[in-house]
């Protein structure tokens, strides 16, 4: 797959855009294709890391992503899908099909002495890798795994991929780190070091995806996990690929966040009647904004971040072409969360202090890198932080701050952490020659990433199991989204979340949310997704209903009030 340069015009052409229906001329509906004629799969879920709804070009961005696009252009994108609002609780979700209290990731990677609240993967649960190695599927992984906290190199792993069903993997134990030197850098069961100056994480991940494709033998399928830490903090990305963002963001957040929604707007993606939301009351005017040079300098690399991510897709697309599996392989790309409003290292002095210089040895050959924010460069240079640290090289550690996050969110409230609209909203484009017959179409049916498990036990023939190596295993919590292929509904009872107390159910077009420690809200999605307009006082009894699903859930699935207290110990 090429990379291509759009038009705005060759683009919209290229979605499909423009047709009542959006879909390409000349193409068979999706419903009048049957999952029961279909043949079994490859299946490729990627995900990026801290990606905004409105970053790629599908979805209404001006980032370059051409081989996303294609895949939307050939494939389905999903208006209405959803994650859990942050990095590993979202894993969790995906790999295990549950909720993430129930896969044991309620939080983040500690013990809270809970088994929602583990900070590991319960063994209560398995993940499609296991599943989907019963139906004689092949599995591998490439990229960030962010589900145990056993990270160190002689420590436990028992719930390292290969543990926890890959056959192969690449990629990092931990969750953050540099895109030049990531900390947890292992093969297999193995830590290496990079071994070369060119190293780049993101570029890693691409190739060794792409080569456990090519060096896939025999008729049986495959499963793959491709889990980019792209666009994540620290803001790294190579020179040539921030030089093709250099002045594209001079009109700032708020010119950016207008022309986006516009796009949104036309390519159905958002529907007219849901008013943008105001910029975020913390974010400066652009016009009032100070070292705009500084601004404008983070939100170019975090593009080139998302555009290095897409020409890594395409390597991996051109990799299923060339080994003859594109047509039969099902690709999913999505987000773990919404765009994230963290200043990590953007705030306060530069540190450290360039008045004083220090003098740092390099790292050796072979020491492996254990910290998520290293203190040196592998080649001696101390690295910085701090209020105006132009980002982009590896001796910089900082993010590209809440002002942008705003804007990679349009037209929604709030970012990762958040459970409205703008912290657990994704993309989702689906491809798949051999078995999605639409193209460029769109899909509103509501849907969360608990679902891509059942997608997978579905169409591979698994047989999820009710036990496995001797553990009862909790029933999956998704529905298989094959329906949605054919433009048929999903069937389900709702959608729960819950992260650091922030709640929310969704019953058909009805949202009840709540930001902590504040009130529930009530939302008419259809009429207002934007979640500007709350009805909780014309509706108590709606609110009533959905709280009381939401309660029960709750419950059911082992959520404990925020913050989480651990449990009081046993006199004996």
């Amino acid at each position: 797959m090429n990379a291509i340069s759009y038009t705005r015009r060759d683009f919209l052409k290229t979605m499909g855009i423009g047709a009542a229906t959006l879909a390409m001329p000349g193409c068979i509906s999706a419903s009048q294709t049957s999952t029961a004629k279909r043949k079994r799969p490859n299946i490729i879920v990627m995900m990026a890391d801290d990606m905004g709804f409105s970053d790629i070009g599908c979805y209404g961005g001006e980032i370059n992503t051409p081989n996303l696009n294609e895949l939307a252009a050939g494939g389905l994108r999903f208006t209405q899908f959803y994650n859990t609002a942050r990095c590993c609780p979202t894993r969790a979700s995906l790999m295990s099909g549950l909720y993430q209290h129930q896969a044991g990731v309620g939080h983040m990677m500690g013990d809270y002495g809970y088994d929602g609240y583990r900070g590991e993967l319960s063994n209560r649960c398995v993940t499609i890798a296991e599943a989907l190695k019963t139906a004689g599927y092949s599995t591998y992984m490439s990229g960030k795994w962010h589900v145990t906290k056993s990270t160190k190199p002689d420590g436990d792993k028992h719930n390292w991929p290969r543990q926890r069903g890959f056959d192969r993997f690449f990629g990092t134990i931990h969750g953050a780190g540099s895109f030049y030197d990531p900390n947890t850098l292992t093969r297999d069961n193995t830590q290496i070091v990079p071994g070369s100056k060119d190293f780049y994480y993101t570029d890693a991940i691409s190739d060794n995806a792409s080569k456990f494709i090519s060096e896939h033998k025999g008729e049986n399928p495959f499963f793959m996990y491709v889990a980019y830490t792209s666009p994540h903090w620290p803001m790294h990305a190579k020179p040539q690929d921030i030089a093709r963002y250099k002045g594209r963001y001079a009109g700032g957040w708020d010119a950016l966040r207008a022309e986006r929604h516009k796009r949104m707007i036309e390519m159905g993606i958002v529907d007219s009647k849901w008013k943008i939301t105001p910029r975020d009351e913390a974010v400066a005017p652009w016009e009032e904004a100070k070292d705009k040079e500084w601004f404008e300098r983070r939100m170019e690399v975090y593009a080139a971040m998302v555009d290095c991510m897409d020409q890594g897709v395409g390597r991996i697309v051109r990799a299923l072409k060339r080994t003859g599996k594109f047509d039969n392989t099902l690709v999913f790309f999505l987000a773990d969360n919404g765009g994230c409003a963290e200043e990590y290292g953007s705030r306060g002095a530069v540190k450290p202090d360039p008045s004083r210089p220090v003098v740092l040895k390099p790292m050796g050959r072979d020491e492996l890198q254990t910290r998520m924010q290293p203190a040196v460069t592998r080649d001696g240079r101390p690295v910085r932080t701090g209020y105006g640290v132009m980002p982009g090289p590896a001796d910089t550690y900082i993010a590209y701050g809440k002002a942008w996050a705003n804007a990679s969110n349009t037209p929604f409230r709030l970012y990762k952490h958040w459970v409205h609209e703008g912290g657990i909203s994704t993309p989702l484009v689906a491809h798949w020659p051999g078995g999605i017959k639409a193209q460029g179409e769109l899909r509103a049916q509501p849907g969360h990433l608990i679902d891509i498990m059942a997608t997978c036990v579905d169409l591979s023939g698994a047989n999820y199991p009710a036990e496995y190596k001797g553990n009862k295993i909790y029933p999956m919590e998704g529905r298989s989204l094959a329906p949605a292929f054919d433009n048929k509904p999903i069937e389900r009872e709702a959608i729960y979340w819950e992260h650091e107390g922030n709640r929310a159910v969704r019953k058909d077009n009805w949202k009840l949310v709540s930001r902590h420690p504040g009130q529930w809200e009530l939302y008419d999605l259809d009429a207002d997704r934007t979640e500007l307009n709350n009805l909780a006082d014309k509706h108590p009894q709606k609110v009533a209903q959905l709280k009381t699903l939401w309660e029960s859930w709750a419950k059911r699935v082992g959520v404990q009030p925020w913050p989480v207290k651990r449990p009081k110990k046993k006199n004996k």
